[in-house]
Formats: structure tokens, sequence, C-alpha cells
């Protein structure tokens, strides 16, 4: 047999051995936020010290118009009252923070993702139906 061929089988057959013990992916579990904290599905104690991901995004708003009565307007010291339409043109805002942490209420179910050898837990989202 080559050589070469012989090194690339066993190189091979090493190579497949490792993948496939090998996660594929994060490992990511759905949880629960509870009073105390977080309860994840797959742990049976619950967590009180975790993560919560803050989402950092562009926001694009496309161009649009707005038609209708204007109030609380004043001309000079005269209160007036019209019709408008009003039209908006595209634009993106950078740096759009989502930050959903104060919008988590007890029984609310949430996907994570351990990290530090899975010493810690990080609330990617709130999962709804």
């Amino acid at each position: 047999m080559n050589p070469y061929k012989k090194l690339a089988a066993a190189l091979d057959n090493r190579m497949s051995v490792h993948a496939s013990s090998a996660v594929v992916g994060m490992p990511a579990e759905l949880g629960t936020i509870t009073a105390g904290g977080l309860k994840l599905d797959g742990f049976k104690h619950e967590i009180s010290d975790y993560y919560v991901a803050d989402w950092m995004t562009k926001l694009f708003l496309p161009s649009f118009t707005i038609s209708g009565t204007v109030t609380g307007l004043t001309s000079g010291n005269v209160p007036v009252t019209g019709q408008g339409r009003f039209a908006f043109s595209e634009s993106e805002v950078e740096e759009v923070r989502i930050a959903f942490q104060s919008g988590l209420k007890v029984g609310d179910r949430v996907l994570t993702i351990p990290v530090n050898d899975g010493n810690d837990a990080v609330i990617l989202c709130k999962v709804v139906k």
C-alpha cells in the first residue's frame, strides 16, 4: 500500500472518531423565569445568578406618510388646528439597544445557552407561541 494513502487513511480515521464525539453547535436549552431566578428544563436546581443578552442592532425605517389632524399648535399665541400630511424619508438608526431584561416576568419561557463550561447561563430571548 502507498505510504501516503496509509497516512491519509489513519488521519481520516482519527478525525472521524473525534468529530463523532464532538457536540455540534451550541447546546441551547429552554428555561422558565421563577420568583428566585431561572429554572432550566434540564437542570434540577434553580439558578439565581444568570446573564441576559443585551442586543445591539440597526433599525431600518422605510419611507412612510401620515395624514391627520394636528392640534395644539400655536401661531403667535393663538391655538391652531389643521389638517396635515407628514412624509418621512427612509432612514437607518444605528446602535438601537434591545434590552428586555426588565420585561421578563415570573413564568416567562426563555432560551438560554450555557457558558463557562456550564457554570453560567445566558438568556438569549423570551420564547412565545
